[in-house]
């Protein structure tokens, strides 16, 4: 395998937080009533050199008898039982909780206290607008979050699934009125959804934000461990991941499968270095819920792919920008 240095911590946008190029995604972290494989996970993801922990106030309401805040409850165990909160950053969210949908500056409060209580902390790291929501004023939601750095309870804010001229709203309207400015964005991105290479990429660019894409394994289809129809059975949310089973999607893996043989790794590290690979991105976030997948994840910061590689696997994948 060819190797590039992985210990180089990267610094979120203009901000003083500094962050393991490897964000731990969390939407699996959905019982706290038996938290022991998840914190099993956190453990691992920190002994491996991690810092860098991404939820979101709704995960996981999509597991029946959940309603969301799971996830935070599970971290905010692990964050109690382990007494090293200064070492971790935690990067949650606002828009999509049931019952907290939305930006308003009442719900932005409310859901911030909520996710500090499941969290156990009294400051979020990085806190996020999740979704765009065109009822309320971007300045409204800029002056919440800004009020929320202020307090203490927010050290920075980010944007994640806001258009590019949602984006320039919220920077303008930051800058007027002297508002904390966004350091972040989330946005999706892998080799079968490129749609963030255009004006997403340009915006985020423009206004010096790091970028934590989500969903960079596509669900885990390009892990490489389905292929068929067949692989999909009992998988609880299939849709994520039916949706790439097709000959394109399918082309794609193939090429990982030829680059992952040609460094002996595994088609999940050649997929996450792909999207950290020329700068792209600042840091990928990926989920795992054992720590043989993790040992695949930071396998990916370490590994180097040549330029051919890069291009083979734009080629294949270019119609999903």
């Amino acid at each position: 395998m060819t190797s590039k240095n992985i210990h180089e911590a990267v610094t979120i946008g203009s901000s003083d937080l500094t962050v393991y190029p490897l964000g731990l995604g969390t939407n699996t972290f959905n019982d706290p009533s038996s938290p022991e494989q998840f914190h099993t996970v956190l453990d691992g993801f920190v002994e491996r050199g991690g810092n860098f922990l991404d939820t979101a106030d709704m995960y996981s309401f999509w597991v029946d008898g959940n309603s969301g805040g799971e996830s935070e409850t599970v971290i905010g165990q692990w964050l109690a039982a382990r007494g090293k909160r200064e070492d971790i950053v935690v990067a949650t969210k606002v828009a999509a909780k049931p019952g907290r949908e939305g930006l308003s500056p009442d719900n932005i409060a409310r859901a911030a206290d909520e996710s500090l209580q499941r969290l156990q902390t009294d400051y979020i790291d990085l806190y996020y607008a999740h979704y765009q929501d065109d009822e309320t004023p971007i300045i409204d939601s800029a002056r919440a979050f800004d009020a929320l750095v202020k307090a203490g309870k927010v050290r920075a804010i980010a944007l994640s699934n806001l258009s590019p001229d949602a984006i320039d709203e919220w920077f303008a309207v930051s800058k007027e009125n002297g508002f904390a400015l966004p350091v972040a964005l989330q946005p999706r991105y892998s080799l079968v959804s490129r749609e963030y290479e255009g004006a997403p990429a340009a915006s985020a660019k423009k206004h010096g934000m790091s970028v934590f894409p989500y969903q960079v394994l596509a669900g885990g289809f390009l892990s490489g461990k389905y292929r068929t129809e067949a692989d999909l059975e009992g998988r609880a949310r299939a849709g994520a991941v039916e949706r790439y089973l097709n000959p394109e999607g399918l082309r794609v893996v193939s090429v990982l499968d030829e680059v992952a043989a040609a460094h002996g790794t595994d088609v999940a590290s050649v997929a996450l270095a792909w999207a950290s690979a020329d700068g792209k991105i600042t840091a990928p976030l990926a989920a795992a819920t054992s720590t043989a997948q993790l040992d695949q994840l930071f396998a990916a910061t370490a590994l180097e792919l040549t330029a051919d590689e890069v291009a083979s696997l734009d080629e294949v994948s270019a119609g999903f920008r």
